[in-house]
């Protein structure tokens, strides 16, 4: 009895740190996104996108309109690259909610962005990972934008 306790035990423990390792790693890939966005480091942040990333921006329009737009990723490496160096972008995540099956992740991020130090717009980012190798990787990412309705 006490030998499938222990066992019972170690199974549950296994199983949570497993899980906590994978979140863990999500976190980190979408950290390092981040990292290369703010530091303008567009090798940095394509070190954890996939080649054929899928980027889009889901808000409404001044008409109360539900508009979906979508960019191609070079088209943010470019703003990024050639970002003016007297730019400063802050994207500020507030919490992370990540669910990990297998190969595939989410993310959530809800965020603040400031520009210049002056608030910008809030919203959130759903980050879809897929774990190619050992390495976790953007496969889509779509985020809200909004001036109004935020904690501010």
């Amino acid at each position: 009895m006490t030998r499938a306790i222990f066992y019972l035990a170690l199974l549950i423990t296994s199983a949570i740190f497993g899980q906590t390792s994978q979140e863990f790693e999500v976190k980190a890939a979408v950290d390092t996104f981040f990292e290369g966005f703010h530091k303008g480091d567009t090798t940095l942040m394509k070190s954890v996108m996939m080649d054929k990333v899928l980027l889009q921006t889901a808000y409404k329009s001044k008409e109360g309109k539900d508009i979906l737009v979508t960019d191609e990723p070079e088209k943010l490496i470019n703003a990024i690259a050639n970002r003016p160096e007297d730019q400063k972008w802050d994207e500020r995540l507030l919490d992370y909610s990540i669910q990990v099956d297998g190969n595939m992740a989410n993310a959530w991020t809800p965020y603040e962005f400031w520009f210049n130090d002056t608030f910008s717009h809030c919203g959130v980012n759903s980050f879809q990972l897929f774990k190619d190798g050992e390495q976790w990787k953007i496969i889509y990412l779509i985020d809200t934008r909004r001036r109004s309705t935020c904690e501010k």
